[in-house]
């Protein structure tokens, strides 16, 4: 009796046609060969030739018309081959850019040789035209090769281990760059002995080969889009990484607000070990990376972009955004040095920038410093070619600067060559390096009013710092200098960027003889504070053990100092006159070396 009732219930009826339909399918798909259709597979077969054979004749069309044409400069066909490739490079990045935060970016290196980029000039005006708002993705750039004068190459197994640090992170890392002596290499002290042991409790043997010549802890920055959420990631997976901080309510809403809040805005985790290798990280907005890479509003993280850093991951905004402060570093050093100077005098007063005014740099009598106060010295004595990647491609953009030295090659982008054949983590600088330790020789317009085209371009809260200097110093009354302050805005009133060039007021400023000293106090004032906080807030957020480990570690190098520098004392903050000391050291370089030079080498 119950059958019949099964097979007269709806139920029954669609369960029955159900599995039908999954035996037919399960039938059809394992049909035998005789039953399936050749037309399917021949089809795809002579698509994939046609395919093939379109390609083959493609690019046997573009050789014989590279043939035809070998008179064509290398910066037309640059760009007409990156025209069809640069289409395919932009649509990766566009996807890159869409996708989630911890996918890969572009290549961070150039995909053809350095000749094809035509030096990666920049496009005139691209300053006053451009503003980060308006870039997103890196097709916004002025063009495809802008900035890569950013990315110094270094060994890819070296690097590959980098970025398997990075892979480390779930909470998605939109910026990130591996920086200071366990990257790149610094000269030793007269008194470092070089026996310290190796930090790193297992590493690859990509970074012992890289850092054979002392093994040192690797510093990162990671560039996030959102703070807190990037924190509360992170504290799940990484709880260790914390110091007691993470045991408050709200933890990651804690931390986010005493990272964005005091300080630099940035939030270091130091004595981290991952893949084996000590790192110390840290972690900043993007809002402030940009603001202090565009205005300088501490130089806390402009000053660590304006040496040579290993960037793992880029960002359209943050590329232009440090183009733009490595041109600031350089006016504001040429404003700083006489008429000639020599690429290292260049060099030492950029990277001098981000020390004048460091608590770190205090030398306390009986303690001596926290850090090594021949660090700038050591830094460019070891890293010229790095610095000269960097800095010659804007040096040639300047319309007042030019190299003067006869040892110049007329090669397109030769610094780029030269940089990738030394730049590394050797302490010493190779022999070989064009110019030799002291670099090349250069000269510099004083006409005033090219300087002042430079005053009126420096960034804009560093520049208002030096125009209340100049407004004490020249008496002038408020109803005066209110319009100038107001004409200095880099932005109208509707938004659009305006043009910038110097007026009387800026040459008046470039015409006077203290200005090295009133650009000095400037940095200095802009350093100080920001970087004073910086290090108290290290106490709490690294934790009272790891602190004191850093603090030692920092005292150690302190002490590898000249003697001349040893003996000094005061307890003043190391600023622009502390620092001379040891800049002085590459003048009195340049003026032992002269006298040896051959008679034309005195008349370059």
């Amino acid at each position: 009796m119950a059958l019949p009732k099964l097979a007269a219930s709806p139920a029954f009826t669609t369960l029955v046609g159900a599995h039908s339909f999954m035996l037919g399918q399960v039938a059809w798909h394992y049909r035998p060969a005789t039953l399936r259709a050749p037309q399917l597979s021949s089809r795809a077969l002579s698509v994939t030739a046609r395919r093939d054979q379109q390609q083959q004749q493609q690019a046997e069309r573009q050789a014989s018309e590279s043939k035809q044409s070998p008179s064509t400069p290398p910066s037309s066909s640059g760009s007409s081959s990156g025209s069809s490739s640069g289409s395919g490079s932009g649509s990766s990045s566009s996807s890159g850019s869409s996708g989630s935060d911890a996918s890969d970016p572009p290549p961070t290196e150039p995909t053809t040789s350095p000749q094809d980029s035509s030096n990666f000039s920049l496009p005139a005006g691209w300053e006053d035209n451009l503003s980060s708002r308006s870039v997103t993705q890196f097709s916004d750039l002025p063009h495809r090769f802008f900035g890569y004068n950013q990315h110094i190459k270094i060994n890819e197994d070296f690097k590959e281990s980098l970025r398997q640090i990075l892979w480390q992170f779930r909470a998605p890392i939109r910026y990130a760059f591996a920086y200071g002596s366990g990257v790149f290499g610094q000269s030793k002290s007269s008194n470092n002995t070089g026996a310290d042991l190796s930090p790193h409790p297992d590493p690859p043997k990509a970074v012992q080969e890289w850092q054979k010549g002392g093994a040192k802890v690797i510093d990162f920055i990671f560039g996030v889009s959102h703070t807190q959420h990037w924190h509360s990631l992170n504290l799940t997976q990484h709880p260790h990484h914390y110091s007691a901080l993470q045991y408050l309510p709200y933890s990651s809403a804690a931390i986010s607000r005493i990272q964005d809040s005091f300080g630099a805005g940035i939030y270091f985790n130091p004595y981290i070990t991952l893949n084996g290798v000590m790192i110390k990280y840290g972690v900043v907005n993007l809002d402030t990376l940009a603001q202090d890479l565009g205005d300088w509003t501490t130089l806390y993280l402009a000053g660590r972009l304006q040496k040579p850093v290993k960037i793992l991951r880029d960002d359209p905004r943050i590329r232009l955004q440090n183009q733009i402060n490595l041109l600031s570093a350089l006016r504001t050093a040429l404003l700083m040095l006489p008429e000639t100077f020599t690429e290292r005098q260049l060099y030492e007063r950029i990277a001098g920038l981000s020390y004048m005014g460091d608590p770190r740099m205090l030398h306390i009598p009986g303690l001596g410093a926290s850090e090594n106060m021949s660090k700038v010295s050591n830094i460019v004595g070891a890293q010229l070619p790095g610095f000269r990647q960097l800095y010659v491609p804007l040096i040639e953009n300047l319309p007042n600067v030019e190299f003067t030295d006869l040892r110049k090659p007329r090669e397109i982008a030769w610094e780029k060559e030269d940089a990738i054949r030394h730049t590394g983590s050797n302490v010493e600088l190779s022999p070989d390096v064009l110019g030799g330790s002291e670099g090349l020789k250069l000269t510099q317009d004083l006409d005033p009013y090219r300087r002042g085209n430079m005053v009126r371009r420096l960034p804009t809260a560093f520049r208002r710092k030096l125009y209340y200097q100049y407004k004490k110093k020249f008496q002038m009354p408020g109803s005066a200098f209110d319009p100038i302050l107001e004409a200095s805005q880099d932005e109208g009133k509707d938004g659009s960027m305006r043009k910038r060039e110097g007026g009387e007021f800026e040459q008046r400023i470039a015409a006077q003889e203290d200005l090295n000293e009133v650009v000095s106090k400037c940095v200095s004032s802009t350093v100080a504070w920001p970087a004073t906080v910086q290090t108290v807030k290290g106490v709490f957020t690294a934790g009272a053990g790891r602190a004191w480990q850093y603090y030692s570690d920092k005292r150690k190098k302190g002490k590898q100092r000249p003697a001349s520098v040893a003996d000094a004392g005061g307890g003043e903050l190391a600023g622009p006159e502390e620092l001379k000391k040891g800049m002085e050291e590459g003048i009195k370089r340049e003026e032992s070396s002269g006298t040896q030079m051959s008679g034309k080498d005195k008349k370059d």
